[in-house]
């Protein structure tokens, strides 16, 4: 995270936009489903890209780990360092050479540029900076990038966003959380904020209670006009 706290918004500002990145800014999902389900079994954890894309989208990394572990069997110390740091590098080479936005992301970020905006993800730093910057995102965001690897909190607990929009200066209420998988967004419902689920699933994936679903970031930027009407504003 690289991000001073601003002031405390006026009540007509608008609202700030909380981003994930993988699935949400960049189609980045298939490309670490298929790194992972290649690194995993060299290590000796058996694991396909299928799996990733049915039940692991959007999980930490050590958790996927953890339960490829709980039920295959425990590697050491060693081997687990040397699983993690071949799949970082293989999964950067990859957003290097062939990361793309989401279909309609560049458009909707620049329809919303009037909004404060951030990137709130699961992945380490160095990760979300290379997929900004491979994709042409990054001068939309600057700094305002915050990382569960530096903040100590990862997705589905509220506190990464909660700890984002305190450092963006803005009250939950105030914030919209975009993400495509179900960790954030039920890590956005349960921080109190608005929650917009890019479902790019709709027929294999619900979109929970509380959020609004959408199938195309050229949705976005009327779905968020329509929220900024139903703020609450201060007595």
């Amino acid at each position: 995270m690289s991000a001073s706290s601003p002031s405390a918004p006026s009540p007509s500002a608008p609202l700030c936009l909380l981003f994930d990145s993988d699935g949400t800014l960049v189609d980045s999902e298939i490309l670490l489903a298929e790194v992972m389900g290649d690194v995993l079994p060299e290590h000796g954890l058996p694991f396909t890209a299928r799996q990733y894309m049915e039940a692991f989208r959007g999980v930490r990394f050590h958790d996927i780990v953890a339960t490829q572990q709980h039920r295959h069997g425990r590697l050491s110390e060693d081997s687990l360092a040397r699983l993690e740091t071949c799949m970082r590098t293989r999964m950067q080479s990859r957003m290097s050479e062939e990361l793309i936005a989401i279909d309609g992301i560049p458009e909707a970020l620049d329809a919303l540029a009037d909004h404060p905006r951030a990137v709130v993800s699961n992945g380490p730093d160095s990760k979300i900076r290379c997929a900004m910057a491979s994709t042409g995102l990054a001068h939309h965001f600057g700094e305002h990038l915050f990382s569960a690897y530096t903040l100590g909190v990862w997705k589905p607990d509220p506190g990464l966003y909660l700890k984002a929009a305190e450092a963006m200066g803005y009250p939950p209420e105030r914030c919209v959380v975009i993400d495509d998988a179900a960790v954030g967004v039920e890590a956005g419902l349960a921080a109190g904020m608005r929650v917009i689920h890019l479902n790019h699933f709709p027929d294999e994936e619900a979109t929970p209670e509380g959020a609004i679903a959408i199938g195309h970031a050229s949705e976005l930027p009327a779905v968020i006009a329509e929220l900024a009407t139903k703020v609450p504003q201060p007595v």
